[in-house]
């Protein structure tokens, strides 16, 4: 079996000078990464202030006030209509895929699939 001794720490007791000498002389150092940690935190605000502002300034496009202007007639769809054959009907004149063009971006739809019973917006352009 082992024993373990356990001592008193030795205690060395330093003049009242050479303890606010010690106080004095203590200076902050930054080291590069903290230089760049606390560069990163001032420099949070202003980042979060330009995304807020990027984000809220475009919902001034989505309003449509640049839209104001723009005239249109609504067709509703009935079955087995495609955009096809309404860009057919609408304008037979015209190339059928430039109409399919010009009422997908009016009614911004992603694809060109369309439900029987809604209704799609037809650039008076083409409206008879």
């Amino acid at each position: 079996m082992s024993t373990i001794s356990i001592q008193s720490p030795a205690i060395l007791r330093a003049s009242a000078g050479a303890s606010t000498r010690a106080v004095r002389s203590t200076k902050l150092r930054l080291t590069v990464r903290g230089r760049r940690v606390l560069a990163a935190v001032a420099a949070a605000p202003l980042v979060a202030g330009i995304a807020f502002s990027v984000l809220a300034g475009g919902s001034a496009l989505a309003s449509g006030e640049q839209n104001a202007g723009v005239s249109f007639e609504t067709v509703t769809v009935l079955p087995g209509d495609t955009l096809w054959s309404i860009a057919s009907e609408i304008a037979p004149g015209v190339d059928p895929r430039d109409v399919i063009d010009d009422i997908m971006s009016l009614n911004n739809l992603s694809s060109g699939a369309i439900q029987a019973g809604s209704e799609i917006a037809i650039p008076t352009q083409y409206s008879h």
